[in-house]
C-alpha cells in the first residue's frame, strides 16, 4: 500500500516544518554553522548600513546566504556519511573533504565580494 501522501497547502506546511525542523538541527548539532550564523548576524546588518548600490548589496547579501547554503549541505553530507558507517573508507573522506572544500569555496567569494565591494 503507497503511504498517504500531502498535497497543496498542507504540503507546503509540511515542508516548511521540516526545513525548520533541519535549521534547528544544523543550529544544535553544527559548531560550523553557528559559528557563521554569527558572521552574518554581524554581516548581513552591515550590507544593509553600507552605502552600496541596489546590486552591490545584492551581492553582499547573497554571497554570506551562500556560504550557509553551501554549510547546510556539507552537514547533510557530512551526517549521511556517519550514518552510513564509522569505519575510515576512502570514498566517505573524500566525499566529507569535498563538501568542505565547497564551503571553502563559497567562503573565497564571500570575501573577495566583499573585499571589491567595500574596500575598493
Amino acid at each position: 500500500m503507497k503511504p498517504k501522501t500531502t498535497h497543496g497547502l498542507k504540503r507546503v506546511f509540511n515542508a516548511t516544518r521540516y526545513s525548520l525542523q533541519g535549521l534547528q538541527a544544523a543550529f544544535k548539532h553544527e559548531a560550523a554553522f553557528r559559528e557563521e550564523i554569527l558572521l552574518a548576524a554581524i554581516m548581513l546588518p552591515v550590507a544593509f548600513w553600507l552605502d552600496v548600490s541596489q546590486v552591490e548589496r545584492i551581492l553582499l547579501v547573497a554571497t554570506v546566504l551562500l556560504v550557509l547554503l553551501v554549510e547546510l549541505i556539507n552537514s547533510a553530507i557530512e551526517a549521511v556519511v556517519d550514518r552510513i558507517g564509522s569505519e575510515h573508507h576512502e570514498l566517505s573522506g573524500r566525499a566529507k573533504d569535498i563538501g568542505s572544500a565547497a564551503v571553502l569555496l563559497a567562503m573565497l567569494l564571500t570575501g573577495y565580494t566583499w573585499l571589491e565591494i567595500v574596500f575598493f
